[in-house]
């Protein structure tokens, strides 16, 4: 039912977690998937092949559609910068963005160095600033764009031995709300996904753990910790006409463990 023909997408980080399952539903959705990654360019190799090889079997537009990866650095502006123009120069328009790239690093509140704060703030909230800013400036001129902001309960509640990284998702919420009010004049909807626990690789550390990852699992209401997939749909979901009149909004994907509005 969700068809993006013609669109394309930009998502932060998908080479690997929540991006990597938003690039291959975005793919598959029919859309032109430009994404990024940090360091590994063999796993953002990975990425576009395995794709491409599950999808020759889809006629309908095989060989049009793009897929393309970007090595970038979200903590360095001029790159950021760069990338984007190289991307537009390339591909005329960025219809959808997903702000998805980030660090979950541990933080205990009266022992974390400021040079620890400030690498969390500078790639989850200032990195996220820096794309949306160069991305939204095409989007106006199309008088068209989608922005999705990958966020987190922890920016709702707060997360003890991770105030650094609440902080930085907290910033993104009121960012996406913020945006919602002054983008909208120009066919610009700005919303956020809210994840709770996800088992992907950035938890792979934690969820080592069995206990302890089955202690998380057991305070879900559901009863399962969500998979990079379960966050992936909602973000297509706001990035189709489905959802042209949801604005602002941070939608909670977490099973029921974190009830707020």
């Amino acid at each position: 039912m969700i068809d993006l023909k013609g669109k394309t997408v930009l998502i932060t980080g998908g080479s690997r977690g929540i991006g990597k399952a938003c690039v291959k539903y975005f793919f598959k959705a029919n859309a032109n998937v430009l994404f990024t990654y940090g360091t590994n360019v063999k796993a953002a190799n990975s990425v576009i092949a395995n794709l491409k090889k599950t999808n020759t079997s889809d006629s309908t537009l095989m060989g049009i559609r793009v897929i393309a990866g970007y090595k970038m650095d979200l903590g360095n502006e001029g790159e950021i910068v760069e990338v984007i123009k190289d991307m537009i120069r390339k591909y005329k328009k960025i219809d959808i963005l997903v702000n998805n790239a980030g660090i979950w690093k541990y933080g205990e509140a009266d022992r974390m160095t400021s040079e620890n704060w400030e690498e969390t703030i500078r790639i989850n909230l200032t990195g996220t600033f820096l794309v949306t800013r160069e991305v939204s400036k095409e989007m106006k001129k199309h008088r068209f764009g989608r922005i999705i902001n990958i966020t987190s309960t922890a920016g709702q509640r707060g997360e003890a031995f991770h105030s650094h990284y609440a902080a930085s998702k907290g910033g993104v919420i009121s960012y996406t709300k913020s945006l919602a009010s002054e983008l909208a004049e120009f066919n610009i909807t700005t919303n956020s996904v809210a994840p709770g626990w996800v088992d992907t690789e950035m938890c792979d550390e934690v969820f080592a753990d069995k206990k302890y990852k089955e202690s998380v699992r057991k305070g879900i209401p559901v009863g399962r910790i969500a998979t990079a997939e379960d966050i992936a749909g909602p973000v297509l979901f706001l990035a189709s006409d489905l959802a042209r009149h949801i604005n602002g909004e941070i939608i909670n994907v977490n099973g029921g463990s974190v009830l707020c509005g």
